[in-house]
Order: C-alpha cells, then sequence, then structure tokens
C-alpha cells in the first residue's frame, strides 16, 4: 500500500495564539513538511486547491514545483485540482513542467471541488457545474493520448490540430478521480480506467463500500481492468491518543465550524470528534497502534491500494504536524506494509497449495 499526506496548505488561526501565520511562513513550513515526508520514506504528498483566506493553496502546481526542488522521491499530486473551473490545457502543461522538474513524480488528482469560489472567481456559471467537469475531464483525458490534437466542446474554444508542450517525462501523466458520495462519479471513473480517490471525511467507512463496488462494476461493465482506490481521510498522529485529540481537535473544530455556520451544520463538540476518532469513526486520529489498526481494518472493507492522510484540518503547530508526520512515516507506515504483505505472501501460498492439491 501507498500511504502519504494531503493538504491545503490550511492557514487558521493558532489556538495557542489566535492569530494566523504570515503566508510566507505558513509556506515555508509546508516544505519543511514535504521534504521531512519524503526523506521518512513516505510515498506521495499532495497539495489540494482552494480560493478561500484561510487557505494559501489556489496555485498547487507552483507549490508542488517548489517541493519538487526539495525532494527526490516522492510522488506530487493536486488534491484536487478544480477541473471545472481550470483549463485542462494549462493544467496539462503546468503538470506535464511539474513531471520534468521532479524527474517523473506528478501526478493530477480532478475533481469538483468541496467549495464553489473558483467558478465566479474565473468567471464560470454555476448552472454549468457538472457539464463542466465532464466536458474538461474528457478533454484531459484526450491531451494524455495525443502530442497533438483536435477538439471541440461546449464550453472552451476549440482546438485544431495544436501541440501541446512541454511534454510529460512520464509516458503517461497519472490522473486521479476524487469522490465524494456520488455513485455516478465513482461509476464514470471506473468506465473510464480512471483511479478514485475516495474521501471519506465523515460517517463510517463501511457505509462507502458501495462506492467501491459500483468503481469496480463501471470498469467491468466498460471491458476495463479494474482501476486503483486510494482512501483520503481527515487525521492526526501524536505518541499518544489523549495528544492526538487534544492537539487535533481545537483545529478542527475552528474549521468545520466555519464550513458548518455556511452549510448549515452545528457546531463539532468534544464528545462528537471523540466517536469519530473510534475504530468505525472517519477520522484517523490517535496513537500510531490505533492508526495501524485503522488503516487495516479499513483495508478490509476497500482493498484499497493508496492511503492518504490531512494531517492540518486548521492549523496545527508546526512542531506537533512534524512529529505527526514522523509517526506516519516510522512506525504507521512499515507496520502497514509489513502486515499487508504478509497478508498478500499467505494468500499466494495458499493458491499455490490449493493448485497443487
Amino acid at each position: 500500500m501507498e500511504l502519504g499526506i494531503y493538504t491545503f496548505v490550511e492557514n487558521t488561526p493558532l489556538a495557542e495564539t489566535g492569530k494566523s501565520l504570515h503566508p510566507a511562513k505558513r509556506v515555508e513550513n509546508l516544505l519543511e513538511e514535504a521534504q521531512l515526508a519524503d526523506d521518512l520514506g513516505l510515498d506521495i504528498f499532495a497539495v489540494g486547491e482552494h480560493h478561500r483566506e484561510e487557505y494559501v493553496s489556489s496555485a498547487p502546481s507552483v507549490l508542488l514545483a517548489a517541493i519538487a526542488a526539495k525532494t527526490k522521491n516522492i510522488k506530487l499530486s493536486s488534491a484536487v485540482t478544480v477541473l471545472g473551473s481550470e483549463d485542462p490545457v494549462r493544467v496539462y502543461q503546468q503538470y506535464s513542467t511539474l513531471d520534468l522538474i521532479s524527474n517523473g513524480r506528478a501526478e493530477i488528482m480532478v475533481g469538483r471541488g468541496s467549495f464553489i469560489e473558483s467558478f465566479p472567481l474565473f468567471g464560470y456559471n454555476l448552472n454549468d457545474y457538472e457539464e463542466l467537469f465532464s466536458e474538461k475531464l474528457e478533454l484531459l483525458m484526450q491531451l494524455r493520448e495525443n502530442e497533438v490534437i483536435s477538439w471541440q466542446g461546449k464550453h472552451r474554444p476549440a482546438i485544431n490540430s495544436r501541440g501541446i508542450y512541454p511534454q510529460p517525462l512520464q509516458k503517461k501523466l497519472p490522473v486521479w478521480r476524487a469522490v465524494g458520495g456520488t455513485p455516478q462519479s465513482a461509476y464514470h471513473a471506473g468506465a473510464n480506467g480512471i483511479p478514485m480517490a475516495l474521501a471519506i471525511i465523515g460517517g463510517y467507512p463501511e457505509h462507502f463500500k458501495p462506492m467501491a463496488e459500483v468503481h469496480k462494476r463501471g470498469a467491468v461493465d466498460h471491458n476495463r481492468e479494474v482501476p486503483p482506490i486510494s482512501i483520503n481521510s481527515h487525521g492526526f498522529i501524536a505518541e499518544t491518543a489523549e495528544e492526538a485529540i487534544d492537539v487535533s481537535f481545537p483545529a478542527f473544530k475552528f474549521t468545520m465550524d466555519k464550513i458548518g455556520k455556511e452549510r448549515g451544520w452545528p457546531p463539532m463538540s468534544r464528545q462528537q470528534f471523540e466517536a469519530s476518532v473510534q475504530l468505525r469513526g472517519a477520522n484517523v486520529v490517535g496513537n500510531p497502534d490505533q492508526i495501524i489498526e485503522k488503516i487495516l481494518y479499513q483495508h478490509k472493507i476497500f482493498g484499497h491500494s493508496r492511503f492518504m492522510l490531512q494531517m492540518s484540518v486548521g492549523t496545527i503547530p508546526h512542531e506537533k504536524l512534524l512529529k505527526s508526520i514522523e509517526l506516519f512515516a516510522t512506525k504507521v507506515a512499515p507496520a502497514v506494509r509489513r502486515e499487508l504483505n504478509q497478508s498478500n505472501w499467505s494468500r499466494i501460498n495458499d493458491s499455490a497449495e490449493l493448485q497443487n492439491s
């Protein structure tokens, strides 16, 4: 299993001071976080796109390019690119350039996005929300296949036999589709052979199993190999469960309560948060042993090949966030990989014994 981190480069007020960092300091911290993840052997570092004052991530490809210059091995992805309000040609060019800078480590994760600020900002009509995403995803996937492209759609000027440059170092840029709770999106991703990143940030993980099944059915119905699945969750790791909750709850609450005011959710209570970090809850918060148990528990449900953790749902003190990354990379990741490798080896041996019997 690949294990990694994603972030929206949150810059909300710190619980200790009530003040936000200067954006330059927050970016400096981001680069240190990514470099540590790379040094300690995590597999992916991803930066999402938001256009709100509490985030410093309106230009993920720029941030990822800076990270590429400071890292050597870790894959670099968006999480997500809000494709409906982007130009797919520019997205492809940006991530092809990132691929060249990083020596073949770039990925694109596309999605509709959980906020809508980018649509009026860039002059798009929200009434076209669904059409915009579908049309632009179609174009992006064609860009992966052809250096010279001709294309015509409804929401973007036509392209008449134009070369798209630069081309990436990889033969094809990996593209993942981020999905929340919409079965049609999961089916569409499978039908087009696109790996799915399933966001589980509330409720019970087992309730999302049908999404994985729909994704698989989409692939099977269209005679495609079943693409991989990633589980993307909110979380935080500390030496003890009590510390993990004490450190992360104020940041989680600030962010969720702010969004809740906009969307009609009630404020988050400590009791609700503590319930959400239990084994069957959505939030992956706790000590290393609890996180290992939770990842393996979810793997029995989904059989996924990638797990991504957003450790900064709201601003976590930098030194605490670095410690969380360290524990994830040095305690959690090796144990999860070891357990899954042993399970795979046991299945191979069992299969061989059956064939020989």
